[in-house]
């Protein structure tokens, strides 16, 4: 039996449907936290759902609908949320569109957990102090914003680099919310998990190659080994000594893009990915 390290807490985690998610869910609500799990796929969800002892919260994230829904479905079921686990995420062949019109790793990665977060912005105030955890990435090395070309409209797009770049929007968003809503209490922090043998990938024909071939064993660690350091920093709380700071698995200030410390891109990003959502 798991020390109740989390009980009292309630706790959202998206991606929840398979890989760290769903192990993080479980651990999380094995250690006393009540868990809300969501994910686009109701079958793999609803197991982990019944093994955390919610109801699942299904929701798509390439369809900003589906998270304005599933906020105000949190906001029906939840007062305050203690734990924000924004892991919903994949890489994407770029030369599809979301149903938003969107280039996907842009969307799904960052677009779709910037408007979720604010959307529940009000709850996470309203527990007096709470952590936002993003998942990200050290393919946030390789990324690139362009401010003026969000979407890739002028500019081909590689699909690592699509990636890469959606990570590296996660550790800017990080950062902005650190220094944007600290007098809520909330406090934000991103983390690469590591080369997790999951169920990442699988949207992606290059990617979901490695993943399904031989080499999976040697390039990956196992889903447990990779969600440990997103249970642990759910565990730490509010941490002021963590705000807006990037993690690579256990260790703080992980190698990161010269981008995510760019004043101009950290502003730029949240004031345009606002603007496309509609959110203030």
């Amino acid at each position: 039996m798991s020390e109740q390290t989390m009980a009292g807490r309630t706790v959202l985690v998206t991606g929840a449907s398979d890989g760290i998610g769903a192990e993080t869910a479980r651990e999380l609500a094995a250690r006393g936290a009540t868990v809300h799990v969501t994910g686009r796929s109701a079958d793999k969800l609803r197991p982990v759902a019944e093994a955390v002892g919610t109801e699942p919260l299904v929701a798509d994230f390439s369809r900003l609908d589906d998270v304005r829904r599933l906020a105000d479905e949190v906001g029906e079921r939840v007062g305050s949320l203690d734990v924000l686990m924004n892991n919903a995420g994949g890489t994407f062949a770029p030369s599809h569109r979301t149903a938003d019109g969107h280039e996907p790793n842009f969307q799904v990665n960052h677009l779709a957990p910037f408007l979720l977060t604010h959307l529940l912005r009000p709850r996470l105030a309203a527990a007096g102090s709470s952590p936002v955890v993003n998942t990200a990435s050290i393919g946030n090395l390789m990324g690139k914003i362009v401010l003026d070309d969000l979407d890739y409209e002028h500019r081909r797009a590689i699909e690592f680099l699509a990636y890469g770049t959606g990570k590296l929007m996660n550790i800017a968003f990080t950062r902005g919310i650190a220094q944007r809503w600290a007098d809520d209490g909330i406090v934000s922090v991103a983390v690469h998990p590591g080369p997790v043998g999951s169920s990442f990938g699988r949207d992606s024909w290059l990617v979901g190659l490695l993943y399904r071939s031989p080499l999976k064993r040697f390039a990956t660690i196992s889903v447990p080994d990779g969600a440990a350091p997103l249970i642990a920093l759910a565990e730490r709380g509010p941490d002021p000594e963590v705000n807006g700071r990037y993690f690579s698995r256990f260790q703080v200030d992980g190698r990161e893009n010269r981008q995510a410390h760019d004043q101009a891109v950290i502003d730029g990003l949240w004031e345009r990915s606002a603007a496309l959502v509609g959110v203030a």
